[in-house]
C-alpha cells in the first residue's frame, strides 16, 4: 500500500490501460445485449410485449378451436389471437394501400399511442403518424377501406394515431389498428388468426408451458406449430434472413472473444513492462531482507488494488459511451428503436477481467524478480535473441502457434466456420507477438534510413532500435495490437457492409416502379415529360422507361437499353445485360423461353434471378419489335443511398402524380432497402464507436512503454549530453525513434488488420453472401497518421523531462 499511495503516478499508466480495456470489453458485452433488444424493437416490434409467441410451420392461419384450446393453458394469462387484411382506401390524391389488424389486449399491445385514443368504438381505427402526416389524416377523419372482395368494405373514423412501425416487413405500408366488427368486414367468414402471443403467468414455468401449448394446438387441429419466446422468434427471424444460420449471434461473439484477446494482450504487456522496470528494485528489497513471498503478496496487492478501481471505472464509462452512442442514434428518426441494455454479465465480466487481467499480468513479473539471488537480478538479464535459449524457444513457440493458427483461420474462413476462424486467428497473432522482438527491431532499423538526413539524431534513433530490441518491441507491440483491432473491425465492417448491400441489391434490384398505363383508365401520357419531371425530383439518381415488347405466358415482357442497366439496376451481375437472353424473376422455369412479339415468336434463354421484385425483361438489343399498343410499360427509378423512408414516400407519391396512376402502384423495395440499411447502421454505429476506444488503448500502451523506457535510460541520455548533444538533438532523436516505432507498428498492424478482416467476414458470411475484400484505405490512412501523431506526442513529455536533466544529476542516478 505504500508503493500505491507513495508512487501513485506510476499506476496511472497502468491505470488508464485497465480502465479503458475494461471499457472495451464491457462496451462489448453491451453491444451484444443493445443489439438484441434494438431488434427487437424493429424486427421484434409485433410481439415485443410477449412471453411466448405462436406460429404456423406451414403458414396456415389458426382456427377458434386451436386458439381457444392454446388460451386454456392454466399458465397463460393473456392471449392475443392477431387477425389482419390488407386494405386499400382513398386519401391523400389517389389510392392508399395499408395493413389493417385487430387490436390486441393492452399488455400485449405493442403499438405505442402519439394522440387521440385507441380503438374502442365498432368501427374507430387508429393509423400510424408517418402515413398520417403524408396523407393530411388526422383524429377525427373518416375512411373506407376495401377488403378483397366486392362488398368487403368498412367506413372507420379515426380515433388515434400510434408511432410508426420499425418492422423492415410491414413499414412499406400503413399500419392501421381496429376492433374485430372492421376485420369482419373487410374479411370473408372464418379466415382464421395469422399469428397467437401469450403472456404467462407469475412464477409459471415458460418451457412447460410452451410443451404443454404446442401439443393443446396440434390436437385441436393445427397442424405443425410452433412456440417461441419473443426473443426465439427474433432470433429465427434473424436466422430465416440468413439462410438459416443466426449469423448475427456468431458476430457479437467473435467480437467479445476479440476485446477479450486484446485486453489482455495491452493490460499484461504495458503491467509487465512497469513491473519489469521495478525489477532491481525488487531485489534491492530482497536483499534488505523481503521473503519471496513478501514481494510476489506486494505485487499482487497493488495489482489488485490498481485493477479493480480501475476496472469500475471502465464499467463506468462503457455505460456512459454506450449511452451515448444509443442517445444520438435515438435521435434519428429512422433509428429511433435503437436501445440501451446493460446486462449484468457485462458489469461482472468487466470488473473480473480487469482485476484478474491485472494481477495475472503483475504475477509473472514478480515471479521472474524472486526466482533467482538477489544480487542475479540486480544485473542486467539478457534479452531474448535466436543466440541464446530463451529467444530460440520463443522463436519457435510463435513459429509454432503463428503457423497453426494461420492454417485454422484459412480453413475456418473457407469452410464459413467463424469458430475456427476465431481459434486460428487468435493462435496466429498470438504467435506474431511471440516473435515480434526478434523481427521488429529490424524493420525499425531499415525504416531507419529514413531518417538519416536528420543528422546524428536520426542515427541514434535508428542504432536504439538494434541496441535494445526487447525495449523497440515492448513500445511496438501496445500499437500493433491496437492498430491490428482498428484495422481488422474497419476492414471487416466494409467488407461486411459490402456484402450486406450485394445480397440487398440481388433480391431489390430496383428501388421503385411503377406502371405508365393502368387498365386504360388514364388518358395518353406524355411518358418523356414525365420522365423528365421524374429525373429532376430530389433523391432521385436516375429514372428510365421500359416499353412492353412481348409477353410470356400473358404476362409482359420490357426493354431495357443496356447503358441505362448500369444506371439503374442495383444488382451489379444485371447491369451488363446480355443479348439474347430474357431474365425472369424467382421460381421461374430456367431453359427456353419464347416470347410473342409483334413481329411473332423469340426464343430465348431464360436466367432466372434471385428475386421476385422485378418483371420479365430483356436487353432492349434482344427485341427490336415495336411497344405492343395498349400494354403497360413501366418506369423504374434509382433512389440515393442517402434517401430516408420517409422521403421514399414523399418521392413514390409524385412518381405517382407525374404518371397519373395511383400511389399504390408505385411498387419497389427503396423502403424496405432504408429501413433494412438503417438497422445496419444502428449495428456498425455501436461497433464504429469503440473503434475509438480500441485506438485510445493502444495509444495510452505506446505512451507507457515510451515514458518507461525514457526512465530507463536516464544515466545513458545524460551520457550522450555530456558527450555533446544538445537538448534538441536529445528531444529529436526521441521524438523520431518514437516516430520510427509507431509509424512501423501502423504499417505492421494495418497490413495485418486488412488480412484478419477479409478472412473474418468471409467466414461470418461466406455462406449467405459473396464476399469480396473492401479496403477502407482513408480510414487506414487516417490511422496511420493518427499512431505516428500520437507516438510523436507521447515522446514529448519524456523527452523534455530528459532533456531538462542536467548530465551531472542523470549519471549519479541509481
Amino acid at each position: 500500500m505504500s508503493q500505491v499511495t507513495t508512487h501513485f503516478r506510476r499506476f496511472i499508466a497502468i491505470g488508464l490501460a485497465v480502465m479503458l480495456s475494461v471499457m472495451f470489453l464491457a462496451a462489448t458485452l453491451m453491444v451484444g445485449a443493445s443489439t438484441t433488444a434494438s431488434l427487437g424493437a424493429s424486427i421484434g416490434e409485433a410481439y415485443r410485449k410477449a412471453d411466448l409467441v405462436a406460429t404456423s410451420a406451414e403458414g396456415v392461419p389458426f382456427t377458434q378451436a386451436a386458439v381457444d384450446a392454446a388460451a386454456s393453458s392454466p399458465a397463460v394469462e393473456e392471449t392475443y389471437a392477431e387477425r389482419s387484411a390488407y386494405v386499400t382506401f382513398q386519401a391523400g390524391d389517389g389510392e392508399q394501400y395499408g395493413k389493417v389488424r385487430t387490436a390486441a389486449p393492452p399488455a400485449l399491445e405493442p403499438a405505442v399511442l402519439t394522440s387521440g385514443s385507441m380503438p374502442s368504438g365498432p368501427f374507430d381505427v387508429v393509423i400510424d403518424s408517418k402515413t398520417a402526416r403524408h396523407l393530411g389524416l388526422e383524429t377525427g377523419s373518416t375512411l373506407e377501406l376495401h377488403g378483397p372482395g366486392p362488398v368487403k368494405n368498412a367506413k372507420v373514423t379515426v380515433s388515434g394515431l400510434i408511432q410508426p412501425t420499425n418492422d423492415p416487413f410491414s413499414s412499406s405500408a400503413a399500419q392501421l389498428v381496429a376492433s374485430a366488427p372492421v376485420l369482419n368486414a373487410v374479411q370473408d367468414a372464418g379466415t382464421g388468426y395469422s399469428g397467437l402471443q401469450f403472456t404467462i403467468k407469475p412464477g409459471e414455468d415458460t418451457a412447460a408451458a410452451k410443451d404443454y401449448i404446442t401439443h393443446r394446438m396440434k390436437a385441436a387441429g393445427a397442424g405443425d406449430t410452433t412456440v417461441e419466446t419473443a426473443q426465439e422468434k427474433v432470433t429465427s427471424t434473424v436466422a430465416m434472413l440468413s439462410a438459416g444460420q443466426d449469423q448475427l449471434t456468431l458476430v457479437l461473439l467473435a467480437f467479445a472473444g476479440v476485446a477479450i484477446l486484446v485486453s489482455t494482450l495491452v493490460v499484461a504487456n504495458t503491467f509487465s513492462v512497469l513491473i519489469a522496470q521495478r525489477t532491481r528494485e525488487l531485489a534491492l528489497l530482497r536483499c534488505l531482507g523481503a521473503g519471496r513471498s513478501q514481494i510476489r503478496n506486494s505485487v499482487i496487492l497493488e495489482a489488485l488494488v490498481v485493477g479493480f478501481l480501475s476496472s469500475v471505472l471502465g464499467v463506468a464509462a462503457a455505460v456512459g459511451l454506450m449511452s451515448g452512442l444509443i442517445a444520438w442514434a435515438r435521435t434519428q428518426p429512422e433509428q429511433s428503436f435503437a436501445t440501451l441494455a446493460v446486462p449484468p454479465s457485462a458489469v461482472i465480466a468487466g470488473l473480473a477481467a480487469g482485476t484478474v487481467l491485472t494481477i495475472l499480468a503483475a504475477l509473472v513479473p514478480a515471479k521472474a524478480a524472486t526466482a533467482v539471488a538477489p544480487l542475479a537480478a540486480l544485473r542486467p538479464a539478457d534479452e531474448a535473441s535466436v543466440s541464446n535459449r530463451r529467444g530460440r524457444l520463443r522463436l519457435a513457440l510463435g513459429l509454432l502457434s503463428a503457423a497453426g493458427g494461420a492454417s485454422l483461420l484459412a480453413w475456418g474462413s473457407m469452410n464459413v466456420s467463424l469458430p475456427v476462424a476465431l481459434l486460428g486467428g487468435a493462435a496466429s497473432f498470438i504467435g506474431i507477438l511471440l516473435c515480434a522482438s526478434l523481427f521488429i527491431p529490424p524493420v525499425v532499423a531499415l525504416a531507419g534510413r529514413l531518417a538519416s538526413p536528420a543528422g546524428v539524431p536520426g542515427r541514434l534513433a535508428a542504432l536504439n532500435a538494434i541496441r535494445n530490441p526487447a525495449r523497440t518491441s515492448a513500445t511496438a507491440a501496445a500499437l500493433l495490437i491496437g492498430v491490428t483491432l482498428v484495422s481488422l473491425m474497419m476492414t471487416g465492417a466494409a467488407t461486411a457492409r459490402q456484402a450486406f448491400n450485394s445480397t440487398l441489391a440481388e433480391n431489390y434490384p430496383v428501388d421503385l416502379a411503377a406502371q405508365t398505363v393502368v387498365d386504360g383508365t388514364t388518358g395518353p401520357l406524355d411518358t418523356d415529360q414525365a420522365l423528365t419531371r421524374i429525373s429532376a425530383l430530389e433523391g432521385v439518381e436516375k429514372a428510365v422507361l421500359l416499353p412492353a415488347v412481348g409477353t410470356l405466358a400473358d404476362s409482359p415482357v420490357h426493354a431495357l437499353d443496356a447503358a441505362d442497366a448500369a444506371s439503374v439496376m442495383r444488382d451489379i451481375t444485371l447491369q451488363q445485360l446480355r443479348p439474347g437472353v430474357i431474365y425472369l424473376p424467382e421460381d421461374s422455369p430456367a431453359g427456353k423461353a419464347t416470347v410473342s412479339t409483334g413481329a411473332g415468336p423469340v426464343a430465348l434463354d431464360a436466367t432466372v434471378l434471385r428475386t421476385r421484385h422485378v418483371p420479365a425483361f430483356v436487353d432492349s438489343s434482344t427485341i427490336k419489335s415495336a411497344p405492343l399498343p395498349g400494354t403497360a410499360g413501366m418506369m423504374w427509378v434509382k433512389v440515393a443511398d442517402t434517401v430516408g423512408a420517409d422521403q421514399v414516400l414523399a418521392i413514390q407519391k409524385d412518381i405517382a402524380a407525374a404518371l397519373g396512376v395511383p400511389e399504390r402502384s408505385v411498387s419497389g423495395a427503396a423502403i424496405e432497402r432504408a429501413t433494412f440499411n438503417s438497422i445496419i447502421d444502428v449495428l456498425l454505429l455501436v461497433v464504429t464507436g469503440l473503434l475509438g476506444v480500441a485506438v485510445v488503448i493502444a495509444l495510452i500502451g505506446v505512451a507507457n512503454t515510451l515514458s518507461l523506457s525514457v526512465l530507463e535510460r536516464t544515466r545513458e541520455n545524460s551520457l550522450l549530453r555530456a558527450l555533446g548533444l544538445t537538448k534538441g538533438q536529445l528531444r529529436g532523436m526521441l521524438a523520431l525513434e518514437a516516430v520510427l516505432v509507431a509509424g512501423v507498428a501502423a504499417v505492421l498492424g494495418a497490413a495485418l488488420g486488412i488480412v484478419y478482416g477479409w478472412l473474418g467476414a468471409q467466414s461470418t458470411l461466406g455462406g449467405v453472401a459473396d464476399v469480396v475484400p473492401s479496403v477502407p484505405w482513408l480510414q487506414l490512412a487516417a490511422v496511420f497518421g493518427v499512431a505516428v501523431v500520437a507516438g510523436l506526442l507521447a515522446s514529448v513529455l519524456p523527452a523534455r523531462r530528459a532533456a531538462r536533466l542536467s548530465p551531472v544529476e542523470g549519471l549519479a542516478t541509481a
